[in-house]
């Protein structure tokens, strides 16, 4: 038996995944388990779970795989501050002590770690990988494809911003890349900071913002910002953006371009320039990857396409790319940001380094995404009752029955089942459900569940069987990062006064059968369900879709807004208490919000930072 873990840390996500003769045994994000959203910090307690989880002990680890190599970020570092000294001092003032501290020495530090685990874990076991390697290889090895382009986009890694490698059987090549500064992701990330969201957690935002807006400024950001090519390379020209040695993505030149300075986060003034700023960057972003797909598919002549890195995360430039069929087959990791680099770098151990065999599976080998922790049933009950819980055990047709009438009802359901999911989305381990055909769910559970902005859109889980019935796609999109939209017969006609709507008016306009999850542009972010990967969930999408003949509820992650998404039935019983969810559902327990105790229900409203 060869027990390979791996390891994200010290930037953003931290995790820890683990391989057991290659096959992945469990992984998880460390936010989940100390409850500080995108924890940077060393992965103590997701190591802790993985190795729980395979039943093991860290003595009895073969490999330790960390997935960058800090010495050449640093080299990077040093060498972006050189190039234009003195501009950057204060940044470079402010991140060199850290990295002293922390990151440069980081093969020491690990290692001191370890050690506390494992007296005698040897500096021969720990190995780096490269960040766009390791993401190249959690897009690659656990993918259903032979033979695969691979497409990695994001940020930065050590130099790279975006690369392409070529996998065949248990080999991963990369081909060519893209360097700092020229980065589709700091690009996105420079309108992001731009529009008054969190750099690194609100570009979803952006995303979900661009549909009620027109890409009025796409022209001007190709003119002047993005020297874009026809195969889509690109350069990004450095006087606007200030992230290169700065304190912020963008300077003040960026600004006068656009007429308007950065909107201050939190305010109020989200304004119809704001979302012609967001879809103008969307639409750059799109015809971004579709140049660069469209290009990769002519030069390799590969029928296959994996995805990773953030940008991959964009699923409606994902669904664009789906749709575009340069390739005919499109396969993206679910945990696309830097937690499955953990993932990345003990599989490109395994199989690159040890030149271990590679079976392709059928759908794929993440297991449903579904590797983090679950809990028994008895678990479950003293849980509960430690926090004071009032609830019900049912059988098990009885617990689906009870979450689908409260869906049919128009209600919220807490939705705890099964293992945890690795990566950013809520698959039906860790969600909030809501009734898809209701006018009132999206303002209900943004404003009084999940305490986030009006014009965040939720996404459907339907059943895979049904999915060509409603949406214009065909095939599978297990882990919701493929945008489709609403077939015409279940839309609804707009009048001529909706249509003149601007802005965030149009939200309140029924555009289908199902409105809660069709947004402005009919579009939804898909997830098919799976029998055979969840079938929990596919049960109770089964029975409200006998209650109401919709095979579909609307899925959102089961946490507020700032808050990781829920780990524990501790963690999931507090959330239920502190939102105004109707129904909670953990295993075979059943909480009615009107049954809890007023003493326990608690604000959550302010507890958590704001992403």
């Amino acid at each position: 038996m060869t027990l390979i873990l791996g390891l994200s840390a010290l930037y953003h996500d931290s995790a820890a995944a683990l391989l057991r003769d290659g096959e992945i045994v469990a992984a998880a994000q460390e936010e989940r388990f100390t409850r500080r959203k995108h924890d940077p910090r060393f992965p103590e307690h997701s190591i802790a779970y993985v190795l729980q989880e395979a039943g093991v002990a860290f003595d009895q680890v073969d490999h330790v795989v960390f997935y960058d190599k800090p010495l050449l970020k640093f080299e990077r570092l040093l060498e972006t501050y050189l190039a234009r000294a003195p501009r950057g001092f204060s940044s470079f003032r402010l991140a060199m002590p850290v990295w002293l501290r922390e990151k440069l020495f980081l093969k020491d530090f690990l290692l001191k770690e370890f050690r506390k685990l494992h007296k005698g874990f040897s500096p021969d076991q720990l190995q780096f990988s490269e960040h766009h390697y390791s993401h190249a290889a959690s897009a690659f090895y656990p993918s259903p494809f032979e033979e695969a382009v691979v497409l990695t986009l994001d940020g930065v890694g050590e130099w790279a911003t975006s690369s392409v490698a070529i996998g065949r059987g248990n080999t991963l090549t990369i081909e060519k890349e893209m360097h700092f500064p020229h980065s589709l992701g700091l690009l996105y990330s420079a309108f992001t900071y731009y529009t008054g969201f969190k750099v690194n957690s609100g570009e979803y935002k952006v995303m979900g913002l661009a549909p009620y807006g027109t890409p009025k400024y796409h022209d001007l950001i190709l003119d002047k910002l993005v020297d874009l090519k026809d195969d889509g390379s690109f350069h990004l020209d450095q006087r606007y953006f200030n992230y290169a040695t700065g304190l912020t993505m963008t300077n003040d030149k960026f600004a006068d371009l656009f007429g308007q300075p950065v909107r201050k986060p939190e305010s109020e003034d989200l304004t119809q320039f704001h979302m012609d700023i967001a879809a103008s960057v969307q639409s750059v972003t799109e015809e971004v990857v579709l140049r660069l797909t469209r290009a990769l598919a002519a030069e390799y002549g590969i029928a296959n396409l994996c995805l990773a890195g953030g940008v991959a995360l964009n699923c409606v430039a994902n669904g664009k790319v789906h749709r575009d069929g340069a390739f005919e087959n499109i396969w993206i990791q679910p945990a696309s940001g830097d937690a499955g680099g953990a993932l990345g770098a003990a599989q490109a151990m395994w199989h690159h380094e040890m030149d271990m065999p590679r079976t392709v599976q059928k759908r794929d080998a993440m297991k449903g995404s579904y590797l983090g922790p679950a809990f028994d049933q008895t678990q479950i009950e003293m849980a509960l009752e430690s926090c004071g819980a009032v609830y019900e055990v049912r059988d098990y047709d009885s617990m689906i029955a009870a979450a689908a009438d409260c869906l049919a009802e128009e209600g919220a359901v807490g939705w705890f089942q099964g293992r945890m999911e690795f990566g950013p989305r809520a698959l039906g381990g860790r969600s909030i459900l809501g009734d898809p055909r209701s006018d009132k769910t999206q303002k209900l559970l943004n404003l009084k569940v999940k305490y986030r902005e009006s014009f965040r859109p939720f996404a459907p889980s339907v059943l895979a069987e049904s999915v060509s019935d409603w949406f214009q796609h065909e095939g599978d999109s297990p882990y919701m990062l493929l945008v489709a939209d609403v077939v015409e017969e279940k839309r609804v006609a707009m009048t001529e006064a909706q249509q003149a709507l601007f802005g965030i008016d149009k939200l309140n306009v029924k555009r289908s059968e199902v409105p809660a999850i069709t947004h402005v542009d009919y579009s939804a972010r898909l997830q098919t369900v799976h029998k055979d990967t969840n079938p929990a969930y596919h049960d109770v999408i089964s029975a409200f879709a006998k209650r109401t003949d919709c095979p579909m509820v609307v899925n959102t992650s089961f946490n507020v807004r700032g808050e990781p998404i829920v780990c524990t039935p501790e963690d999931a019983f507090h959330c239920f208490m502190g939102t105004e969810m109707d129904m909670l559902v953990v295993g075979n327990c059943v909480l009615r919000k009107a049954d809890q105790p007023d003493a326990l229900k608690t604000d959550y409203k302010n507890r958590y930072e704001l992403d």
